[in-house]
């Protein structure tokens, strides 16, 4: 299956996964608006998901996938099924000694990430609850992202894919059906994620079953003999701090938006989701798909396919993510309304998503960039160099919110956030050309240039179109502003693509690199 094939189908499912995931928040926004108590949940599930994204999808993937295939490619089957078997066994208790431990310490990180809770009780006991109820959500999560790496290091991309729409439809389901029932109608969402882990994990592992790789526990003390999972764990080790950076810096900014209003932090999380967009089905289907290919052409010492690899998935990334930064800035006030405006969701709070909205755009191109370039460094087992980018992003990141929280609020952290997924993506980028690890194939400034042009077009008929439109004043036209909405995205994005062939781009190159 080529590159562009799998990046498809995983972008596909995705895109089925955000949908979902849109009519969650919508149903949270209209169901719980905007409160102390959303608030609490936020900064709650945050904690889980932040070791989730640290530890499992993080550091562990980018340190077990090119082991993986490395002894897939190198070693016989059954090396490979006692080295899955071995991995499982130290990661499952790793993970269950972390919740334990993150039960136990619940007061401390809620007055550690979120200080301004302090000052409101009972949020912050709530918040403290809610964390010691979801914390063991990081033990689904963390072999759930074991199984997808075994998945998609055989290529077999739609099931990690899709097990993200259980979540969403765990949500759909416990705020619709549980909720009425429930004196604190927060603690819903609660259970469903606690439900929404527990069913992507039972159909990753069906599908490993099917497929003859299910492991098979042994003891940590035995697991440990094995040399590659010492190996893994040595990578993991710089990978952790690097992985860490990210996750810390989102932590440090929620706090500070704990202190600057009520309400800050869901209207940040609001603008995150819809951001998460286009990160997700550009940024994360393309590196899902990248890292185990890139591992498997370095392995082989297929340098022309490595470099042709990287060559399309930033040339999709330019293609995919410059308009999708201008459509987002842009189009922020009419997306937030028609998704999240409602009883609860106020003309207010529809402004002050957008804001934040338009603030991450400015950083689009850098959070989608980092995905595909980051993965050419793993794929290489050097992870000590994106490890060092990214704790100099973080100086970046708050240098940043020094300047930019005084001028704009909480929005501010939003802009400060893209600007060192910038930073951190374009050092990445000149290290990878400095050391020849990765060399431009031919086109690259025309095509650019198409892209750049492209974008001005639809950025000018975006600002024509929305001439005298108030998209907060028609709450009471859900279904009108919703057409309006549907067909302007429609039409940007025919207006760039148009654009594109006008000047003579047909995405020949883009095929050609990818199929190759």
């Amino acid at each position: 299956m080529s590159l562009l094939r799998s990046a498809a189908t995983v972008s596909g499912f995705t895109l089925l996964s955000r949908i979902t995931g849109l009519v969650r928040d919508m149903l949270i926004a209209r169901y719980f608006g905007v409160s102390g108590a959303t608030d609490a949940f936020y900064v709650a599930f945050r904690i889980p998901n932040m070791l989730r994204r640290l530890f499992a999808e993080g550091a562990f993937s980018q340190a077990f996938v090119p082991m993986l295939s490395q002894v897939k490619e190198q070693e016989g089957k059954e090396r490979t099924d006692a080295f899955i078997g071995n991995v499982f066994s130290v990661l499952a208790v790793a993970v269950f000694l972390t919740s334990l431990l993150g039960v136990a310490v619940a007061p401390g990180i809620i007055w550690l990430i979120a200080t301004g809770f302090a000052e409101q009780p009972e949020t912050f006991d709530l918040a403290v609850a809610l964390t010691r109820f979801m914390f063991p959500y990081i033990i689904f999560m963390s072999l759930v992202a074991f199984a997808a790496a075994v998945l998609n290091t055989w290529k077999h991309f739609v099931i990690p894919a899709f097990t993200p729409v259980l979540l969403n439809v765990s949500f759909i389901a416990a705020i619709l059906c549980v909720t009425p029932f429930l004196d604190e109608p927060v603690w819903a969402l609660a259970l469903a994620v606690m439900l929404g882990g527990a069913l992507q994990l039972s159909l990753q592992l069906v599908q490993l079953k099917r497929m003859g790789l299910f492991p098979r526990p042994v003891r940590p003390s035995t697991a440990l003999k094995d040399s590659a999972v010492r190996q893994v764990l040595k990578l993991m080790l710089p990978a952790l701090v690097g992985v860490s950076v990210a996750p810390i810096s989102i932590l440090i900014n929620t706090n500070i938006a704990s202190r600057l209003s009520q309400g800050a932090v869901t209207w940040l999380s609001y603008a995150d989701r819809l951001m998460e967009f286009p990160t997700a089905l550009l940024g994360v289907a393309l590196g899902t798909v990248l890292l185990p290919s890139l591992s498997g052409a370095f392995a082989k010492g297929d340098h022309d396919r490595y470099n042709a690899l990287l060559d399309g998935g930033l040339r999709l990334v330019v293609l995919l993510a410059v308009p999708a930064a201008v459509g987002l800035g842009l189009l922020a006030e009419g997306l937030t309304s028609v998704l999240f405006q409602g009883k609860h969701f106020q003309a207010s709070d529809v402004a002050q998503t957008a804001v934040a909205m338009r603030a991450y755009a400015v950083g689009l191109l850098g959070l989608i960039g980092i995905k595909i370039i980051a993965p050419a460094f793993y794929a290489r087992k050097d992870i000590k160099t994106p490890v060092r980018v990214a704790i100099a992003s973080v100086v970046v990141v708050q240098l940043a919110n020094c300047i930019s929280v005084p001028l704009f609020s909480y929005a501010g952290l939003a802009l400060s956030v893209g600007i060192g997924a910038c930073f951190n993506a374009g050092v990445l980028f000149v290290l990878l050309v400095r050391r020849g690890w990765y060399r431009r194939l031919p086109g690259w400034g025309l095509f650019a240039l198409r892209a750049v042009v492209g974008a001005l077009v639809m950025a000018a008929f975006l600002v024509w179109i929305q001439t005298g439109i108030e998209w907060s004043q028609m709450q009471n036209e859900w279904q009108l502003r919703l057409l309006y909405v549907a067909g302007i995205v429609v039409a940007a994005a025919v207006a760039y693509f148009a654009s594109m062939f006008v000047l003579g781009w047909r995405g020949a190159e883009i095929r050609f690199a990818l199929r190759r």
